[in-house]
């Protein structure tokens, strides 16, 4: 058992080193109770790329903006993922990864893609806001103001943004260090595509100026939609990501579709190396954490629906008291005051295994274990069967 748990543990170190294109994601553990007010600051950060090291050293006042482009990530992919078998949690092991995210998977190429776009992001909203000296607003855009308005105002310096977020995102890549060419390919590649996404939340908002709102007077000017949207946009491309293989077009090396009757890949999607598993159980080797004890939702037809999230094994039914305030109001001045209401919620989690009879383990639709359960290659619906009430948590 010693020899399999030591295997285990090397396998997972072995793999560590080839996600160092996300390293910087880790830089939260000890980054965010730094100054950043000295170069040798930057040496704390273990892991970083030399051109990383390097634009750390010149752009102390950038880092603060890094930390919160790391926690900005890891945050979103989680929220973005809440209803999926894989809930992105792993990213929080950060900067020590597990297989689900330094194989060439669609996961990784998921969280490389959001994390090139809220980097980028974060600097092009910091430019606008003044947190950054070494930049300000975009300049107003060569296009010709319509009729109604005129350009002003300060927009996202999505210029500047992109050009330092990709100088420090795609900097790993340019190491052997960083895996197999054919990795290495993937994640610039996901880069690109992350803020690609990013380039096209770009909108035109407006500000009205005038005698009682009249807006006789509009200015406007570029800006970045929120995070969320880009990361809605980029798991539509998760979801319809190809899968590409290492190999010779002419003299040179290039990602191509494995399937040769695909189109070429374009810059805008997510490329990934490696078939992912069905994240339904708990498996160390393949980064699986499995779906059991997850709550799924009995009344849904989508991903968080209990269908897909409990892989056949059914779940439990519970009723959970819930006690929130309630009632509030405000004193003059100035505190509010406030009741505790109860009520109570019908919950279902995710059973661990199947309960078995005489060799065969049912859902209420009849499907047996053996039957195929759903993967990330080929979505199968196996319905999930209710083991009964109980209330309060079990």
């Amino acid at each position: 058992m010693n020899f399999l748990s030591n295997l285990l543990l090397f396998a997972f170190l072995q793999s560590a080193p080839f996600c160092s294109g996300i390293y910087w994601l880790g830089i939260t553990v000890n980054g965010s109770s730094v100054g950043w007010n000295q170069s040798h600051h930057c040496k704390l950060l273990e892991g970083l790329a030399p051109d990383q090291l390097q634009l750390c050293r010149r752009n102390l006042e950038l880092m603060h903006i890094i930390v919160q482009a790391a926690k900005l990530t890891k945050v979103t992919c989680q929220k973005t993922f809440v209803d999926m078998r894989w809930n992105c949690s792993s990213i929080e092991n950060a900067p020590r990864f597990g297989p689900d995210l330094s194989r060439g998977t669609r996961e990784s190429a998921f969280v490389f893609s959001l994390a090139a776009a809220v980097l980028s992001h974060s600097i092009a909203r910091s430019c606008a806001s003044g947190d950054l000296p070494s930049c300000s607003c975009a300049p107003n855009p060569p296009e010709r103001p319509g009729p109604n308005f005129k350009w002003g105002g300060c927009g996202d310096n999505v210029a500047y943004g992109l050009h330092i977020g990709s100088a420090f995102s795609d900097a790993p890549m340019k190491t052997r260090k960083s895996g197999s060419q054919a990795l290495r390919l993937m994640h610039l590649h996901n880069n690109v595509a992350g803020r690609q996404s990013l380039t096209d939340a770009m909108e035109t908002k407006c500000k009205c100026h005038g005698v009682s709102g009249s807006c006789s007077v509009k200015t406007c000017w570029k800006g970045l939609q929120d995070i969320s949207y880009v990361a809605s946009d980029l798991k539509s491309r998760y979801l319809t990501a190809t899968k590409v293989t290492h190999r010779y077009m002419g003299s040179m090396k290039q990602l191509v579709p494995r399937e040769l009757d695909v189109r070429p890949v374009t810059d805008s999607e997510l490329v990934y190396l490696v078939s992912s598993p069905d994240y339904c159980t708990y498996n160390e080797i393949h980064g699986s954490l499995g779906t059991q004890n997850r709550h799924c939702n009995k009344t849904s037809s989508g991903s968080d629906s209990c269908g897909l999230m409990c892989c056949g094994r059914g779940y439990n039914g519970y009723m959970e008291k819930v006690v929130e305030r309630c009632q509030c109001k405000y004193h003059w001045c100035c505190y509010v005051t406030c009741k505790k209401c109860e009520r109570t919620e019908e919950r279902t989690a995710v059973r661990r295994r199947l309960r078995c009879s005489a060799g065969r383990c049912r859902s209420s639709a009849g499907v047996t274990a053996a039957a195929r359960l759903q993967t990330t290659e080929s979505l199968v619906l196996l319905p999930c069967y209710s083991t009964g009430w109980v209330f309060g948590l079990w």
